[in-house]
């Protein structure tokens, strides 16, 4: 393997941010690239600033680089300018850590953790020097891989990608290199074998060795046949290919030398996953479903993690990430041992993924000791009725009880995450939005003169593995009224929402979104398509062109009608039936119906067992480091939580379930 550097060095002054492409970040490898290492190039769709922070990319970085048969490095999607430099010198795709080609590596590994980075994956497959489909690469060309949440579904990649990968990485990374190691050590073989080889592993989704089935002709007169099921074609190839889960969060203390970048990158700071999982059943999220049950790292390793990354890096902030951080059993006991270790300095903490009911005085009151950010509530709609529908079990109450514990502690901007277009929602629904902004903003007066709230609002996307995945979509027509309703309202009366701003998610861009998230593989000529015409990082908004996404889906001879806005039956074979992610169908539909029917489910952690599949399929139960459930954890239920209130909790009930995962939950940032 050889360097780029030489090359590279000479045309960085023509671009834009070079510092994206030059490595030397603080907790870098530097790895032996014997011959008979197996080599990942781990790579983020998506620019360095952006793909840097991703803890699930470093976990994987870590975990290789301490094998003694496994080398792995880093690559970032290029941006335009230097995606067009490389092309004009004819210089490939390569790794950021030794800007080694990447052909030279024996995989190319991407994470995918949204969809409209579909078409930044072929870009950097093509710019490897890689054939874009996997039917036309050559025994020696490296391997191409896709984990991450997205990765759920892969049926639009199903074309360009070798191999999925579903569930948690961890483990399943080592157990495909001894697969690879032991091929390279044979002297290789034809591709097709390599195929079934992958297959064998659990949790490892090969698409070759599968056929979609679709109807004869088109149901009911619209364009494109519907699917009719997907099924293996092979023998190696399961017929259900079941998720990985890492049993023991404990059992993996990563990233221990988190990257520590040179130039600036987004959620630049400490990160700490405190666990893994979330049992809210919030139907419209497909996180909370299919990283289920829930894994808690030990308190006091969290701690250790915390203090020893603060001093190893630097940083003077922390982020406990995991889909709801304030549920966490210890969370009260970490923060205060964060911010009093003065060996760290002055250090803020950051808890991404705020529940509004589990945010307590005690809390806010840790946290305002240290420097004090902006604070992120998820209230997701804008009325009870609303949140009943979406198992989002939060009271307005509890909403202007932490907003109240927030401002009384010092803080002078909250922001608040909705969603609109979700199932059954009215006009006053979509208003409701602006009422609670307003409210909070009256709450932030007792204590302050001009408080702040930041309203951002998103279109709602149905996604596989949720009670949503039969939901049709609201158009793009819709979601602009919805969004024009708000603005409208606000200008309407700007003295009563003196205080409130509002933002939103382009509604174009939500309905390409949709089409990737329940698609089939019909779409991979789509996406590529709309890569040939020009069509990467479509995640940005300057960039992102719903023509271009609308003349590929004509000329597919599909349509967005038929693909994203219709409603499914109960018994239409979906993209990713042939995939698990631990939870049963029968579940999910009868979790559909309750909310059409405005049904709440309680937090199934301190409640009786909803048979989801999640636990009873994968060999574990809830992983909770305390047995006392968090503020808010009941819910109001009612419960006889026993005496003194304790939950009998579970802390191991089967272990040795198989597992990892790559993708390490992420919320929006405080």
């Amino acid at each position: 393997m050889s360097s780029l550097w030489s090359e590279l060095e000479r045309v960085l002054g023509e671009v834009q941010k070079p510092a994206r492409y030059i490595g030397c970040e603080d907790g870098m490898t530097v790895p032996d690239h014997h011959p008979d290492a197996v080599a990942w190039l781990l790579c983020y769709p998506d620019t360095y600033e952006v793909g840097l922070p991703n803890q699930g990319l470093q976990i994987l970085y870590e975990i290789l680089n301490e094998r003694p048969d496994a080398v792995a490095e880093r690559g970032y999607a290029p941006w335009m300018d230097l995606a067009a430099v490389l092309r004009r010198e004819g210089l490939p795709f390569f790794s950021v850590d030794t800007h080694r080609p990447a052909r030279d590596f024996d995989v190319l590994a991407f994470n995918l953790s949204a969809e409209l980075v579909y078409t930044n994956v072929l870009e950097c497959v093509d710019l490897a020097g890689i054939p874009i489909r996997t039917a036309d690469r050559a025994d020696d060309d490296p391997l191409v891989l896709v984990g991450g949440h997205c990765a759920y579904n892969p049926e639009p990649l199903a074309d360009f990608v070798d191999a999925a990968v579903l569930g948690d990485g961890e483990e399943v990374v080592s157990e495909v290199t001894v697969v690879l190691s032991a091929w390279k050590a044979a002297g290789g073989g034809s591709r097709a074998e390599l195929h079934r080889r992958l297959a064998v592993v659990p949790g490892v989704y090969v698409p070759s060795l599968y056929e979609a089935d679709f109807e004869e002709s088109a149901a009911g007169g619209t364009p494109g046949r519907r699917l009719v099921g997907i099924r293996p074609v092979d023998d190696a190839a399961p017929a259900v290919v079941e998720k990985r889960t890492v049993a023991d969060l404990a059992d993996w203390p990563y990233p221990k030398n988190q990257l520590v970048p040179l130039t600036e990158v987004v959620h630049d700071r400490l990160n700490i996953e405190v666990f893994r999982g979330c049992t809210r059943g919030c139907r419209f999220c497909q996180a909370g479903m299919i990283t289920r049950p829930v894994r808690e790292r030990p308190a006091e390793q969290v701690r250790t993690m915390v203090a020893d990354g603060l001093r190893r890096t630097g940083y003077d902030e922390v982020a406990l990430t995991s889909l709801s951080t304030a549920d966490f059993s210890g969370i009260e006991e970490v923060v205060a041992a964060t911010v009093a270790d003065d060996a760290c300095g002055q250090v803020s903490v950051s808890l991404p993924s705020l529940r509004v009911d589990a945010f307590t005085v005690g809390i806010a009151a840790e946290i305002q000791k240290a420097r004090r950010t902006g604070l992120t509530f998820a209230p997701e709609a804008g009325t009870w009725r609303m949140r009943q529908v979406i198992n989002k079990l939060i009271r307005e109450e509890d909403l202007y009880a932490a907003v109240e514990s927030a401002y009384s502690q010092g803080w002078r901007r909250v922001k608040l995450y909705f969603l609109t277009g979700l199932p059954t929602e009215t006009d006053e629904d979509t208003l409701g939005i602006l009422q609670m902004a307003r409210r909070c903003v009256e709450v932030g007066r007792r204590h302050l003169r001009n408080p702040s709230v930041t309203v951002s609002v998103g279109g709602f996307v149905p996604k596989p593995f949720t009670p949503f995945q039969w939901f049709g979509q609201n158009t793009e027509a819709e979601l602009k009224r919805k969004v024009g309703l708000l603005r409208d309202e606000l200008k309407r009366d700007t003295k009563g929402y003196r205080g409130v701003q509002l933002k939103w998610h382009d509604p174009k861009a939500t309905a390409v979104e949709g089409l990737l998230s329940r698609g089939d593989r019909r779409l991979c000529d789509v996406v590529e398509a709309v890569w040939r015409g020009g069509g990467v990082f479509q995640e940005w908004s300057e960039h992102f062109d719903l023509d271009l996404w609308s003349e590929a889906v004509e000329a597919a001879g599909l349509s967005f009608e038929e693909m994203v806005y219709r409603h499914r039956t109960e018994d239409e074979a979906f993209a990713w039936d042939h995939l698990s992610a631990g939870l049963h169908r029968d579940f999910l539909w009868q979790d559909w119906r309750d909310a059409l029917d405005a049904v709440g489910l309680e937090d199934c952690r301190w409640t009786p067992c909803y048979d989801c599949g999640a636990c009873t399929g994968y060999g574990i139960e809830h992983v909770v480091a305390s047995a006392v459930p968090p503020a808010g954890g009941s819910q109001g239920t009612g419960q006889d939580l026993g005496s003194g209130g304790e939950v009998p909790v579970v802390l191991m009930a089967r272990p040795g379930s198989e597992g990892a995962d790559e993708q390490v939950a992420v919320g929006v940032g405080s």
